[in-house]
């Protein structure tokens, strides 16, 4: 289903809906209970999926909770990453449909209640769907970002635990916050009235895999038969796109700039030009400009769980702000990530990362308030960003990569 098409079904049936879904909840009683059986929602972003690793870590460790998540099918595989969620306790939406999401709410609607869920926490900032979830699951605390006086889409009142989105921290942050309102001995408004502090917001690292290694090895041999592990130095180019927020893409000459730079400082490097198989057209028409044998189309080919094998074999990886600048953060690899659009104060990577971010005057233009629909049609915040400043970013490291 088209993301337009997502936010039309969303404003025009997910008020109304919230509303009456309001009003019924006002009639139900609520008790607030110990946190025993947690289900998360985000559906639609994969990167989310890895910044809410530490809250959910907390919610394991602190308060001995059980972990259940729902999100869309297309997605999944990001969640399972750092495997913090046993895939049993996962449920999937297809968004393949009016109907067929329809249907599979229905289905969410029996599974949540048949898990005996006490608490949901909505992860999501702008969506009036999970808004209808939680408060149509039946668990007994519902967290989630309440507006209060703001101004900002209406979402109904479903909420036991009204937690204060702040704009002026790191979403990871803003999601402990979320468990801290279940820790709170008190009613509190808002909440959460507590810090989170650095270190709440590191990630674990994957544990990788030999078998994935090698194979990933030799994956990048049949692209590439003079491949040697001993002399060659895998370098990533995530330059993808997608319809959620096209304005992040810088332009394909840019990184064909940059990739023919790197090629020229160093005879072992091999760029690797990493996408889903939906970008691979796209890719190709880089690879073309990039005109080299160093230089491979790599959109689709490794599997998703192969991701952390291919980032702990590759120097570094250069991003557009994406998913995988999330998906590395998993591993030591160091990634530099460019912003525009949004600002890398609240969505930048919790790995080894540089964001590399102009800070226009109009930048970040897409927000919670804003339902991430941009009006902008000319992304000035990413075309002033220069090759010569990426490349500078990146020198040192390309350095060590080969010292």
């Amino acid at each position: 289903m088209k993301v337009d098409t997502m936010r039309s079904i969303d404003y025009w049936l997910g008020v109304p809906l919230c509303l009456i879904v309001s009003l019924l909840r006002k009639l139900i009683p609520n008790n607030k209970c110990k946190p025993e059986k947690v289900l998360l929602i985000e559906l639609s972003e994969m990167g989310s999926a890895i910044l809410v690793d530490p809250a959910m870590r907390k919610l394991k460790n602190k308060l001995n909770a059980e972990i259940f998540f729902v999100i869309f099918s297309k997605n999944k595989p990001s969640l399972q990453l750092l495997n913090t969620v046993e895939d049993k306790n996962i449920f999937t939406i297809r968004e393949d449909g009016i109907f067929i999401l329809a249907w599979d709410s229905l289905r969410f609607l029996f599974w949540v209640r048949q898990q005996n869920i006490d608490t949901v926490i909505d992860l999501e900032l702008f969506s009036r769907f999970t808004s209808l979830l939680s408060g149509l699951c039946g668990a007994s605390n519902r967290v989630g970002f309440h507006a209060f006086h703001n101004e900002g889409l209406y979402r109904g009142e479903m909420l036991t635990h009204k937690v204060a989105y702040n704009p002026h921290i790191h979403i990871a942050k803003n999601f402990i916050a979320m468990v801290n309102a279940l820790e709170a001995p008190g009613s509190e408004v808002p909440y959460s009235k507590t810090i989170v502090s650095d270190t709440e917001i590191q990630l674990e690292k994957v544990e990788l895999n030999e078998v994935d290694i090698t194979a990933v090895q030799e994956i990048i041999k049949n692209h590439f038969s003079e491949f040697d592990t001993n002399t060659h130095v895998p370098i990533l180019i995530n330059a993808n796109s997608s319809d959620l927020l096209p304005q992040r893409c810088w332009d394909r000459t840019n990184y064909a700039n940059i990739a023919l730079r790197i090629l020229q400082t160093n005879p072992h490097a091999l760029i690797l030009l990493t996408g889903s198989d939906f970008e691979r057209a796209g890719l190709a028409q880089l690879k073309d400009e990039v005109d080299s044998s160093r230089c491979i189309n790599f959109a689709g080919v490794v599997k998703f769980r192969q991701l952390p094998a291919l980032y702990s074999l590759s120097a570094f990886m250069i991003s557009n702000d994406s998913g995988p600048a999330h998906f590395a953060a998993v591993t030591d690899m160091p990634t530099f990530v460019l912003f525009g659009p949004e600002t890398p104060a609240l969505y930048g990577s919790l790995g080894s990362t540089t964001p590399i971010y102009a800070g226009l005057a109009c930048s970040p233009c897409v927000s919670a308030a804003n339902h991430r629909k941009t009006a902008c049609q000319d992304n000035v915040c990413l075309k002033v960003i220069t090759p010569e400043q990426v490349f500078k970013a990146i020198e040192l490291t390309l350095k060590e990569a080969f010292s």
